[in-house]
């Protein structure tokens, strides 16, 4: 199988913010609800909308939220918070492995572009993507393969000839409908879930290659 491209997602990919939005809603959830927040429920919610969780919120306290004011509160907080954010280990190594290898190197991502250009230009990531889809870009976000499709499209590259590098479900999901290949890398977060029986699950960026995939 000969690849030209790889295509990563962004939240909890490249940087685990998802880990800190944990933290946030679930803090929050507790202040303002008095109700506990399990990961199993945040999680139906990471790599896609958060229409899942603001359900689970509502069948909790049996009340209409108001969901601007609740992501207003987590984002301010999030914010408070973001120093803390770091590229995650071996991504640089692995941006830098697709490079040598003359991939074309791309990103899809549920969350919107300027949430995605602003983190990939403060780390210095962002001179490595030819090509950025996001939420404006489509109709519907993973686990549509839309995002993928688009990304593919404009890099001019059919989907068994790419790769995709994700880290939750949803995003899995939108990969495999994709028809591409899909390398998982589970974070915090992320970890406890059973993926896909046909992705390739690795722990971490350094216990893979892609010679060794391919």
């Amino acid at each position: 199988m000969a690849i030209k491209a790889v295509i990563f997602d962004f939240d909890g990919t490249i940087i685990d913010t998802e880990t800190i939005w944990f933290q946030v809603f679930e803090e929050l959830l507790k202040e303002i609800f008095n109700i506990d927040l399990p990961l199993e429920e945040f999680a139906k919610s990471i790599g896609t909308t958060d229409e899942a969780f603001f359900q689970y919120i509502e069948a909790q306290t049996g009340m209409k939220i108001d969901e601007k004011e609740i992501n207003q509160l987590a984002r301010e907080r999030f914010l408070e918070k973001r120093g803390i954010l770091e590229v995650r280990e071996g991504v640089v190594e692995k941006l830098e492995e697709a490079k040598e290898l003359g991939y074309r190197i791309g990103l899809a991502s549920s969350s919107s572009r300027e949430w995605v250009e602003g983190f990939l230009r403060q780390f210095n990531l962002w001179e490595y993507f030819s090509v950025v889809k996001t939420r404006e870009d489509v109709v519907k976000v993973k686990p549509d393969p839309a995002l993928y499709l688009k990304a593919l499209e404009e890099m001019q590259v059919e989907p068994h000839e790419a790769l995709a590098i994700e880290d939750s479900l949803n995003g899995a999901m939108a990969a495999i409908e994709a028809g591409m290949k899909c390398i998982v890398i589970p974070n915090q977060v992320t970890s406890f879930l059973t993926f896909h029986e046909k992705t390739i699950r690795s722990e971490s960026f350094g216990d893979f290659s892609f010679k060794q995939i391919i």
